[in-house]
């Protein structure tokens, strides 16, 4: 009985005959024999079709695991050479060196400063935290500007600020301001940068300090000097060039070389220009050539710019002429005028500290004070 159904077994079977095969087969012979002593023993029976269907199920079995053995290695070696994912990590906050932040905290803390008087200390407290007890009255002074002047980091995280005041000072008689011109104030200032927050406090108070020293400036790089620029092709164009640029009076295309975009000055703030000096890098004053095409000049030119109410101001322009077709065309509207090789400022002996304008005065006579 036995072989005939090893027999109906081997004739339903479909899988390749190999190792594998072979040893699911001993695995439902064994599991028939035990089902028929079970039978015996417990009364119960199992047919011969059920016993083929457990069979070619345990077989199945077999073949899957053996085909996803590859695919499950596979997985698993990519598993173990993936690198570890850690948790996202936030942008470190970015801690700027800037000295904008010091600088104007002490502008506001010396217009605060010199406004607050016996009673209003209290203005103070944003600013500086130790104990201040003042004796005049408040509003004896007040800051009609600020400017900051100098802002040195003498350590990390620790500022030295040198702040120009105008200050008014308030009138004993009338109750009016009047100007006290400018003066110095220097502040230490501690700031901290952390978690993309800035904090600002001053150590202690103001102390007032005398005025940067003048200077007098350094030789410019233009030694040849042209008188008002009479008869000079260079000179013509960029009076040309100025015209168009500030007062309206032409294209500036028609000035400038190829390929140069410079916007004229909007609206246009005056009506007329006249020039009232020119220097230039070239060696010789006298000539009026216009050199081949590529040369260079460097050019600093002053005009009285007219406005429409009548009013003339000077103004200095540096420019970057280029020879092309027999004429000069403007290059460049330079940033700042070129220096001489190797010349620096000097002292200026004898000089007094640079003075504010003239306080504002409003109708009844007196400053109008406000913090800078």
């Amino acid at each position: 009985m036995k072989r005939l159904r090893r027999k109906a077994r081997r004739q339903q079977q479909d899988w390749p005959e190999d190792a594998v095969a072979d040893a699911v087969e001993t695995a439902p012979a064994a599991t028939e024999q035990d089902a028929s002593a079970a039978a015996e023993a417990g009364g119960w029976k199992t047919s011969t079709a059920g016993l083929a269907g457990l069979a070619r199920l345990a077989r199945l079995g077999a073949w899957v695991l053996v085909a996803s053995g590859p695919v499950i290695g596979v997985l698993a070696l990519m598993g173990s050479s993936a690198p570890a994912q850690s948790a996202p990590k936030s942008a470190p906050a970015v801690k700027s060196n800037a000295s904008t932040g010091p600088a104007g905290f002490a502008q506001l803390f010396v217009g605060a400063y010199l406004e607050a008087g016996e009673g209003s200390e209290e203005k103070l407290t944003p600013y500086y935290s130790g104990s201040v007890a003042l004796t005049h009255p408040a509003g004896t002074r007040s800051a009609l500007r600020t400017q900051a002047m100098d802002a040195r980091e003498v350590s990390p995280g620790y500022w030295s600020v040198t702040v120009a005041v105008n200050v008014a000072a308030k009138s004993k008689k009338g109750g009016g301001y009047s100007d006290a011109g400018v003066q110095y104030f220097r502040v230490a200032v501690q700031s901290t940068s952390e978690d993309r927050t800035s904090g600002y406090t001053a150590v202690s108070l103001p102390a007032q300090v005398a005025a940067p020293a003048a200077l007098k400036p350094g030789d410019l790089g233009y030694p040849t000097s042209r008188g008002s620029g009479a008869n000079d092709p260079a000179s013509d164009t960029a009076a040309s060039f100025l015209k168009a640029y500030i007062a309206g009076q032409g294209e500036l295309d028609r000035y400038t070389s190829p390929g140069v975009r410079i916007s004229p000055v909007v609206p246009t703030p005056y009506t007329s220009i006249k020039v009232t000096g020119v220097q230039d890098d070239s060696a010789d004053g006298t000539s009026a050539k216009v050199p081949g095409d590529g040369k260079r000049r460097r050019l600093l030119i002053t005009v009285d710019a007219q406005d429409k109410a009548g009013n003339s101001f000077p103004l200095t322009y540096a420019l970057g002429l280029t020879a092309r077709s027999g004429r000069w065309e403007v290059a460049s509207l330079d940033d700042a005028p070129a220096t001489a090789s190797a010349s620096t400022p000097s002292a200026a002996p004898d000089t007094q500290a640079p003075s504010a304008p003239s306080a504002s005065a409003t109708p009844g006579g007196s400053a109008s004070p406000h913090s800078g």
